[in-house]
């Protein structure tokens, strides 16, 4: 029995969940309510750290939205100076305010600075290797015209899903992501935004600490704040998959580490949310980054108990077929290399939650060499 409970708590949060989501849209929608008003001015903001091979197609993109929405402020904020990103969005005049930092200082110090030099309404953040759809923008506005809505996350879509294992995998986790993301805006409210593509009132903005994720903090702490976060799938956004398995790995530990270590600081104030939203944030959130613990003693109670009703070969046999399945995952071998992928995903995201309480911060980051090499 413990060992099918263990198993439930792994599962729960990609299967289960989303159910209940799917059961429960009905009894509990939450459908926009529009009030046209005058047109929210907008602003968009990014930060880079050595982007040269992205980041000129990543301001061609955002001049052409702003050649659509001449009111559009452009903000970019570039991390150090170890390449010559900055130099090529300084090359671009006045179109584009450049926020140059000579050190390193992290993302999350970036936006406090470039948000707070924006006079727009509304903030859309994003990321220097996203580019976004033509439509994305006049899409946006249109989310902000429910009073109560305080944020809206895009749709993000990854693109070159068949070049790798790692590649295909990661964009069939994000299509389920997105999936639970919509049920979740269809019921209430979506936990949390994702770097790529989101936006929030201006006015809501909260200075994200300078060793905290900016994405996760400044939407929870929307949310917190008593205003709606809902999912725009007509806000389109695209980035290349990540297609090493090492750069994927050591992403999910960076992010899980960065996550947790937000739930940590607004635990506080997360476990005095309503019993619908808490449990959203239990099942998508927390039971999610703990699935690599709940499924490893899944596995050990289901041992000990084949072992104590005398089972030993089939044991050996199970125990073995998985170790196969595993080692030629690793070499890449289909269909075992997706669940390699997945579970190399579970194990990530576990050592980031373990390096959260050991004291890491992640407060820098380095871009994904593989998604670059792509891109250029």
């Amino acid at each position: 029995m413990i060992a099918f409970l263990f198993l439930f708590a792994a599962l729960h949060p990609f299967v289960t969940f989303p159910l209940s989501l799917r059961l429960a849209r009905k009894a509990k929608a939450r459908p926009l309510d529009r009030r046209p008003e005058i047109e929210p001015t907008m602003a968009m903001c990014f930060c880079a750290y050595n982007e040269e091979a992205v980041i000129a197609e990543k301001a061609e993109n955002l001049l052409a939205l702003k050649r659509a929405i001449p009111s559009l402020e452009i903000f970019a904020y570039v991390d150090g100076r170890g390449d010559r990103t900055g130099e090529i969005l300084q090359s671009y005049g006045k179109d584009i305010a450049v926020d140059w930092s000579a050190e390193r200082h992290g993302k999350s110090h970036g936006m406090n600075r470039i948000v707070g030099m924006a006079t727009a309404d509304v903030i859309v953040f994003t990321d220097a290797n996203v580019m976004l759809d033509g439509e994305a923008l006049a899409n946006l506005r249109g989310y902000f015209e429910d009073p109560s809505v305080g944020c809206v996350c895009g749709q993000l879509r990854y693109l070159d899903n068949a070049d790798s294992a790692t590649a295909s995998t990661g964009s069939l986790y994000w299509k389920l992501e997105e999936a639970i993301k919509q049920l979740e805006s269809d019921t209430g409210s979506v936990m949390g935004a994702d770097g790529s593509i989101f936006a929030i009132r201006r006015s809501l903005h909260r200075p994200v600490p300078a060793d905290i994720i900016d994405d996760m903090y400044v939407s929870f702490s929307i949310l917190l704040d008593g205003h709606r976060i809902v999912r725009a799938p007509d806000v389109v956004a695209y980035e290349q998959s990540v297609s090493s398995a090492s750069e994927e790995f050591r992403r999910k530990v960076r992010i899980a580490c960065q996550a947790m270590n937000v739930h940590r600081l607004l635990w506080p104030r997360l476990r005095g949310m309503d019993g619908w939203n808490l449990y959203k944030y239990v099942s998508h959130k927390l039971m999610r980054w703990l699935s690599i613990f709940t499924l490893a003693l899944s596995a050990l109670f289901f041992t000990a108990g084949f072992l104590a009703q005398g089972w030993i070969v089939a044991t050996i046999a199970l125990w073995a077929t998985g170790l196969l399945a595993i080692a030629l995952g690793a070499m890449g071998v289909k269909p075992f290399a997706q669940g390699w992928n997945v579970l190399l995903a579970l194990i990530g995201t576990g050592f980031g939650v373990v390096k959260s309480f050991t004291g890491e911060r992640f407060q820098t980051w380095t871009p994904a060499s593989s998604i670059r090499r792509s891109a250029s």
